[in-house]
C-alpha cells in the first residue's frame, strides 16, 4: 500500500536525522566511549545512537496501529517492553546501573512482552506444559536482549544483524503465509536501523549503546515468539536467523563461566572481536556476517520454515558451521 512506503521511507530518513542529533548531544554532554583494554576500538566516540532506533520504530508502531495494520496486543507488547528496556539502557549508558537491577528490568520487560503476545498451548505426551513454556520463554528473551548487548562491540555489527535478520523474517513469513502485519513491523524496524547504519558503518561516528542493543535484541526475540502463532516451524526459523548471535554469545559465556569467570563483565574474548583484531577491520567481519546470514542462514531459514525440513535437524545443521567458526576463532578464551 502506497502510504506504507512513504511511512517506510520517512522512517529511514527521521532515524538518519535523529541519530545525528544524538551524536551532537552524546559529544556536548562527553557521553563518550573511552578506548580500553577491553576496548574494540582506538578512538574516543559518543554513543547512545540507538535511542534513534527505538524513538522511530516505537513511533511507527502507534501509526501502524491506526492504520489498522498492527494488533493491539503486539503494539502493547512492543511499545511497553521495548520502551521499558530503551529506558533502562538510556540510564545505564549515562550512569552504571548494577548488574542485578539490570537483570531484574529485563525480566519485567520480558514477562510484560509475553503476557501480551502469549504462548501457544504446549502438551507432550498428554501434559500440559503452557506454564513451563512461558518460564523458559521469559528466560529466552532475558538472554537474547543481553545476547545482543554483549554482540554489539564492533562497528555496524548489530545494525547489520537486525537487518539481514529482519529481512529473512519478512520472507519468511510473505513466503510462508503470505503478506501479514508481522512483515509490515519487520519493514519498518529495518528502516529504522538503516538509517542508524548509516553513522555506524565502519568507521563508526556514534555507537548504539545499551539502550538501542537491548531494545533490538528484546524486538527480535519477541519476533521470533510471536512467529510460532503463524507456524510452529517459523521458530525454529528465526533461531536459525540468529545464529550468528547465538551461538557466538553461548559458546563464549559457556567458555568463560568455566573458567570461573565474572560472565556479566565486559571482555572482548567473542568470537567476532578476535575475528575484528586478526583481520584489522570491522568492516570484514560485519560484513561476512552479513554474507553468512544471507548465504546460509536464509536459505536454511526458509527450508525449515516452509516444511521441507525438521526444524532441530535444520538447527543443529546451521549452527554446526557456526560452531565450528567460534571454535575457531578462540571465542570466549583469554587473551
Amino acid at each position: 500500500m502506497p502510504i506504507f512506503i512513504w511511512i517506510v521511507l520517512f522512517a529511514l530518513f527521521a532515524s538518519l536525522v535523529l541519530t545525528g542529533l544524538l551524536r551532537r548531544y552524546a559529544l556536548a554532554a562527553s557521553l563518550l566511549d573511552i578506548p580500553n583494554e577491553r576496548s574494540s576500538h582506538s578512538l574516543p566516540t559518543p554513543r547512545g545512537g540507538g535511542v534513534a532506533i527505538v524513538i522511530i520504530f516505537l513511533l511507527g508502531i502507534v501509526l501502524l496501529f491506526k492504520l489498522g495494520l498492527l494488533a493491539t496486543a503486539t503494539l502493547w507488547a512492543f511499545l511497553g517492553a521495548g520502551a521499558w528496556v530503551a529506558v533502562v539502557g538510556f540510564i545505564d549508558d549515562h550512569q552504571h546501573i548494577p548488574a542485578r537491577w539490570r537483570l531484574l528490568a529485563h525480566f519485567i520487560a520480558a514477562a510484560y512482552g509475553l503476557f501480551w503476545l502469549g504462548l501457544p498451548t504446549l502438551f507432550l505426551f498428554g501434559i500440559d506444559l503452557t506454564v513451563l513454556g512461558y518460564v523458559l520463554a521469559v528466560f529466552y528473551l532475558v538472554w537474547m536482549l543481553n545476547l545482543y548487548n554483549f554482540m554489539d562491540g564492533i562497528d555496524g555489527l548489530a545494525s547489520i544483524e537486525a537487518i539481514t535478520v529482519c529481512v529473512g523474517g519478512v520472507l519468511l513469513t510473505v513466503l510462508g503465509t503470505g503478506v501479514s502485519n508481522q512483515a509490515y513491523v519487520l519493514l519498518l524496524l529495518i528502516a529504522a536501523v538503516t538509517g542508524f547504519l548509516i553513522w555506524n558503518y565502519p568507521p563508526a561516528k556514534i555507537f548504539m549503546g545499551d539502550a538501542g542493543s537491548g531494545f533490538l535484541g528484546l524486538i527480535l526475540g519477541l519476533f521470533s515468539l510471536q512467529a510460532a502463532w503463524q507456524a510452529p516451524q517459523f521458530f525454529w526459523s528465526w533461531l536459525i536467523l540468529l545464529g550468528v548471535f547465538i551461538v557466538d554469545a553461548t559458546w563464549t559465556l559457556v567458555q568463560r563461566f568455566l573458567r570461573g569467570e565474572k560472565v556479566y563483565e565486559a571482555h572482548r574474548s567473542h568470537a567476532y572481536q578476535f575475528a575484528s583484531r586478526y583481520y584489522s577491520s570491522h568492516t570484514t567481519v560485519s560484513l561476512t556476517v552479513a554474507a553468512i546470514n544471507i548465504g546460509w542462514l536464509l536459505p536454511m531459514a526458509l527450508w525449515v520454515g516452509l516444511g521441507s525440513l525438521n526444524g532441530l535437524l535444520g538447527l543443529v545443521i546451521a549452527y554446526l558451521p557456526l560452531l565450528f567458526l567460534a571454535v575457531h576463532f578462540k571465542a570466549g578464551l583469554a587473551e
